[in-house]
């Protein structure tokens, strides 16, 4: 029963291991594939990991080529590296792309009628948002303006109810004393000297 047991966890130590053993592997192999390609010079190769870094795998989403195993990838390196070896620079290779897989393939697609909206969706963004910003802007601070002449014309009115009741018992004091002058007068003129 030990010895079964034994077993099927040495199975799994070794499934582990070349488990292992592939993931640590993996990354070298794309240096190793293009290290297998002979160019004549080091300005071609680096033509080539240029070339391969700026284009972009039709079949990956936003994937350049260098970094994508997708066969048509794969197809799209090894026709560069033939474009390269045959002495074309780099428009031309970027050309026959574009004719072959369209304007998708390169990073910078040109201005025409059918990527215009490439190039204005950010400025349009932009401007959206600049607008967007603008009205709240202009809204809150006519919020703030109707609000201040509301408080305004509460503060005036109760200024004017102040006033009003000021004024009212002045004429009231006014009126108590002429009253109070006229009683005395009567007063005095009723009494004999």
């Amino acid at each position: 029963m030990l010895t079964k047991f034994q077993s099927k966890l040495q199975k799994l130590q070794w499934l582990k291991t070349l488990l292992l053993s592939l993931v640590l592997l993996t990354p070298f192999t794309t240096s190793a594939a293009e290290e297998l390609m002979q160019f004549k010079d080091a300005q071609q190769q680096a033509l080539y990991r240029e070339l391969t870094a700026e284009l972009r795998c039709p079949k990956c989403q936003n994937q350049n080529i260098a970094d994508s195993n997708a066969v048509v990838a794969v197809d799209m390196r090894e026709k560069t590296y033939q474009l390269v070896q045959q002495g074309q620079n780099k428009e031309q290779v970027i050309d026959f792309m574009k004719q072959r897989y369209g304007d998708f393939v390169h990073y910078q697609p040109p201005v025409q009628w059918s990527t215009i909206w490439l190039w204005l969706a950010p400025l349009l963004l932009v401007a959206g948002l600049f607008f967007v910003m603008l009205q709240k802007q202009r809204k809150a601070q006519s919020d703030a303006g109707e609000q201040g002449a509301g408080k305004i014309m509460a503060a005036d009115q109760e200024l004017e109810q102040q006033l009003q009741a000021l004024i009212n018992q002045a004429m009231l004091n006014q009126t108590n004393q002429t009253s109070q002058t006229n009683q005395t007068k009567h007063q005095s003129a009723r009494e004999p000297d």
